[in-house]
């Protein structure tokens, strides 16, 4: 679906588009999962054009911040993502958005961006004591 394909006769709900907190140009950070599973696919970013996109088509629209355009997941690789709920976090800085998602959601083939080298060393256990103890300010 190329960008003149769109509905672009309605907006993003005004209730919604009051409550999102955006960067500097524009963007909130999407979380994306699978909504069976709850595993963590990926992370994109919407403006408001790719987030009213989402909400009225189904399928998870992204705005790209390197090619500066926005790109609907699944549209030249067939790995699409079917919308099934979008939640706005508290702070209204960060979507979740529960997909269905029909095969890789990373670009490098992988079901998930967040396989690559495994979790990272975890030391909150031991800093939090190192502060209880008053050594590390």
């Amino acid at each position: 679906m190329t960008d003149n394909e769109y509905d672009n006769t309605t907006e993003l709900d005004p209730r919604i588009a009051q409550r999102l907190k955006r960067d500097p140009k524009g963007l909130v950070a999407a979380v994306i999962q699978q909504y069976d599973t709850r595993e963590v696919l990926m992370v994109g970013y919407m403006n408001d054009e790719a987030l009213r996109r989402t909400l009225t088509t189904g399928r998870v629209t992204f705005w790209s911040r390197s090619r500066q355009e926005y790109w609907r997941k699944g549209d030249t690789s067939g790995h699409v993502q079917y919308v099934k709920s979008v939640s706005l976090d508290c702070d209204g800085d960060a979507l979740l958005v529960e997909v269905d998602q029909v095969g890789a959601a990373c670009h490098t083939g992988r079901r998930s961006c967040f396989l690559e080298g495994g979790p990272l060393p975890v030391v909150v256990g031991h800093r939090t004591q190192e502060q209880k103890e008053g050594t590390d300010e």
